[in-house]
């Protein structure tokens, strides 16, 4: 079988130490409940500087400059251990300051909703024309549009029409409500959607800057994160995909939503490989902005354990997946492991249905696979809050099953989680670390014949829709191209071909 291949990754981190204040969903409930809480007048000393968030280990990481097995050398707490002197470039994308990423919330504003003052709009201007990636976007001239006097931006922010934008404490602009009594479309809905777009933005720019991608080749985009937009009458109508396309140059794309919380991109990546497998289309992009709601999430449990705040970035995230060239790493369409509505709820019986029934059904073991990609969140971000360290416990469970099975001794298991897993080294975004951030990493790992094939598994809480008390999973392997190369057929040649058979059965007749 001609399965779709991988074909380049990027990954991309916004560094928003404002954003935690101002936009973060466990701040804004907290200034609610008490504006003059301790939490709250202790929070902007425990934000990190921008170059603090760039020599972050994990961060590092997570745009390609040390791989996540890496992290196993760095004394823990990382925070506490910087890599000093790290590059905010990196192999597979780049970390943004918060300054540029402003900028280009009001680039991607196709309604004028956005306002910044002049002084900050003209210097932010400066800054993304002269960076090498972002400043050819076409829409960079609505920064020569409409700057504000600061009097009228405090007036919109102090009677609730907007949603106010900061840089160092200091208010710098504001996102409008999109309508006077639309509950959809507020002022700080507006922002999310906005946000998300913007840093989906940054990261399909990143794809082109580090692949031979070209946007006018896209065919489909599939944006994966956990925003809605729509207003009162469709509230998650969409389409951030084609929204993110047009901001991109991607003339000839159509694109869509697809939504299942933290598992959305895993499924992107499997409705990706069907479409160019089935041939409908060559090239896919599936990508994903961040969650602003999300900045901050454990704030309170960091600053009292007088720990920075480490829930400072958002994440995105762009991938290619096209057809196979015969040389980057395949996506194994006949081994997709789903987490079926009657498959139970139990750990096991999750494992069991997207890790284990894919590999039984191909004759796998544990033993096959060289990683297993899960829930990679950065551990000293889910520890102080008491949730553990995420991606390790998953590793136990498979590797539990695996001595179920009978593959190995119990007193092996250790071994085995260090042998397939790795660090979480991903921010806490929901959508952003389940599974997908060692795309990148796998596809160069397998190119270079470190490693042969990786497991890429999503995880979703449907339950907290309140739809359904159902949980979700999905997973899709990854591994070494075959060497067959997608050759297609030439219809006007086999036309022609049939044509002049059938001229020379006429002539054999006469």
């Amino acid at each position: 079988m001609n399965y779709p291949v991988i074909k380049g990754a990027s990954y991309a981190l916004v560094h928003a130490p404002d954003m935690v204040i101002h936009q973060g969903t466990t701040q804004t409930a907290e200034r609610k409940k008490n504006p003059n809480s301790e939490y709250l007048s202790k929070l902007p000393q425990y934000l990190r500087s921008f170059q603090d968030a760039v020599n972050y280990p994990p961060n590092q990481a997570y745009i390609g400059n040390i791989l996540p097995t890496e992290l196993n050398k760095i004394e823990r707490p990382w925070y506490k251990n910087l890599i000093n002197g790290a590059a905010k470039d990196g192999k597979y994308g780049e970390i943004v300051p918060q300054d540029v990423f402003i900028g280009l919330i009001k680039v991607v504003d196709a309604f004028d909703l956005v306002y910044l003052e002049k002084a900050f709009q003209s210097a932010v201007k400066e800054k993304i024309m002269e960076h090498p990636i972002f400043g050819d976007i076409k829409d960079n001239s609505k920064l020569d549009r409409n700057p504000a006097e600061i009097d009228e931006i405090e007036k919109l922010v102090n009677v609730h029409r907007a949603e106010g934008l900061y840089q160092e404490g200091k208010l710098v602009g504001c996102v409008k409500k999109a309508h006077e009594s639309d509950p959809a479309l507020t002022a700080h809905i507006m922002f999310e959607n906005l946000a998300a777009k913007a840093s989906a933005v940054i990261a399909l720019k990143l794809l082109f800057a580090k692949t031979s991608l070209e946007p006018a080749s896209i065919d489909y985009i599939i944006e994966t994160s956990e925003e809605a937009c729509g207003d009162m009458n469709q509230r998650g109508g969409g389409n951030f995909a084609k929204a993110i396309g047009e901001i991109c140059g991607c003339v000839n794309a159509t694109g869509s939503d697809t939504r299942g919380f933290c598992a959305a991109p895993a499924h992107g990546m499997i409705e990706a490989a069907a479409l160019v497998q089935s041939g409908i289309f060559k090239n896919v992009v599936v990508l994903a902005g961040g969650a602003a709601a999300k900045l901050g999430m454990n704030g309170k449990d960091h600053v009292a354990k007088d720990m920075p705040i480490l829930e400072d970035v958002l994440g995105a995230f762009a991938i290619h997946v096209c057809e196979n060239d015969g040389i980057s790493p395949v996506i194994r369409t006949d081994a997709v492991g789903r987490h079926k509505i009657g498959s139970g709820a139990s750990p096991q019986a999750l494992n069991q249905a997207i890790v284990f029934d894919p590999m039984e059904k191909m004759g796998w073991t544990l033993a096959d696979f060289d990683k297993f990609s899960v829930e990679m969140q950065n551990p000293e971000i889910t520890e102080p809050a008491g949730a553990g360290d995420v991606p390790r416990a998953n590793y136990k469970m498979i590797a539990a099953l695996g001595v179920k099975k009978g593959e190995f001794d119990r007193t092996e298991i250790d071994n085995q989680v260090d042998r397939f897993g790795m660090p979480g080294f991903a921010p806490t975004q929901g959508h952003i670390p389940s599974g997908i951030p060692f795309i990148g990493f796998a596809r160069d790992l397998i190119l270079e014949g470190s490693i042969n094939r990786v497991m890429i598994i999503g995880k979703g809480s449907l339950f907290l829709g309140r739809l359904t008390n159902l949980f979700d999973g999905i997973s899709f392997v990854i591994e070494k191209n075959s060497g067959i190369k997608e050759t297609g057929v030439d219809k006007e040649e086999v036309r022609k071909m049939i044509a002049s058979a059938l001229r020379s059965l006429a002539d054999s007749l006469r």
